[in-house]
């Protein structure tokens, strides 16, 4: 199961990270985030230190879903070094997303 993370850990977990982070923002409202949800869990238990994956929930985190400009759902994005390094909005498989990690490798 992915870790959910929020404002009070989303620096130490993601910005101060030493691998890339995919951070999944989502709702558990939200169709589209429920599709995804199993492609993010297999990934995160696939990661192996390579990468790390979170979810921030953006009903009770809105003020990362502002500072990060979460417009829609679901939508991720990759951080390295402290850095937004890219992002896709919406649902997608497995091999797309790993694209998505591989650029900030």
């Amino acid at each position: 199961m992915t870790e959910h993370i929020n404002e009070v850990n989303f620096d130490e977990k993601v910005l101060n990270a030493d691998v890339p982070v995919l951070v999944d923002f989502y709702s558990e409202s939200c169709g589209p985030c429920r599709m995804l949800a199993p492609i993010i869990d297999k990934l995160s238990n696939e990661a192996q230190g390579k990468y790390a994956v979170y979810k921030v929930n953006v009903n009770q985190s809105p003020a990362l879903a502002d500072k990060f400009d979460i417009m829609s759902i679901p939508t991720l994005i990759v951080f390295r070094r402290g850095k937004a390094v890219c992002a896709h909005i919406g649902c997608t498989d497995a091999g797309e997303i790993l694209k998505l990690i591989e650029t900030a490798v």
